[in-house]
């Protein structure tokens, strides 16, 4: 079966072309102009599909009100279009629940390009759901969520994908540029420095929670690290 995808679009040109790319790419592409027409084919066929793409600028709402819905009712991958180029826009977007955003005029191909990425790290994702433990974090991957202790942090999409990479080998010095890779596809906009903010926030959450330890290890000209031995030190003391 060819993988499904739902795209909601208004412009018929764009559609168009969206449509005849995805689907000389192997896709299964169902579009619809309207939010109530994206509800209707979700709460028909939602099981059957393997990504949306939304535009923002809907006649009858939001493109982003529409992500916000379907993050809410599951774990769909998607992925945005928009003229709107702002980095705001961009950020709300993914904060949103986003897994990508693309900004008009964009090229077919990288579109078909960025779907496929996509549905590899959901792929990947799907195939380790149990939840991992590492000393005090326990990562639940189905839910998207880690735990330090006993408090579930409050994380970003980006946040979580770095530290659920960190998790995989705790120890292991990442690169930024693997990092970005694993968190979150090497996206276009996406630079060293990315990386560097998000562990900054990432690093002020976990201190939240235990301002004693300091987790995430920064090596010089190098990456970062997960350290475990400091938690795992700690209990034994205790």
């Amino acid at each position: 079966m060819l993988p499904a995808l739902l795209l909601v679009e208004d412009d018929p040109a764009i559609a168009r072309t969206v449509v005849y790319a995805l689907r000389r790419e192997g896709f299964d592409v169902d579009h619809v102009l309207l939010v109530r027409d994206a509800l209707h084919q979700l709460a028909e066929r939602r099981p059957v599909y393997s990504a949306a793409i939304l535009d923002i600028g809907l006649p009858d709402g939001s493109g982003l009100d529409l992500c916000r819905q379907i993050r809410r009712d599951g774990a769909l991958p998607i992925v945005i279009l928009s003229a709107r180029g702002e980095e705001m826009d961009r950020v709300l977007g993914l904060e949103l629940g986003a897994d990508d955003y693309l900004v008009k005029p964009f090229s077919p191909r990288e579109l078909c390009a960025r779907i496929r990425s996509l549905l590899r790290r959901s792929e990947m994702r799907a195939q380790g759901q149990a939840p991992v433990t590492q000393a005090l974090l326990e990562c639940d991957r189905e839910g998207s969520r880690i735990r330090l202790g006993a408090v579930w942090l409050k994380l970003t999409r980006r946040e979580f994908g770095l530290l659920e990479a960190l998790m995989r080998s705790p120890g292991k010095v990442w690169s930024r540029d693997a990092l970005l890779g694993v968190a979150w596809g090497h996206d276009a906009d996406s630079v060293d420095r990315t990386i560097d903010t998000h562990v900054k926030t990432l690093r002020a959450k976990l201190r939240e929670v235990r301002l004693d330890l300091d987790l995430v290890v920064t090596h010089r000209g190098l990456g970062y690290s997960l350290d475990l031995d400091q938690a795992v030190g700690d209990r034994a003391g205790a």
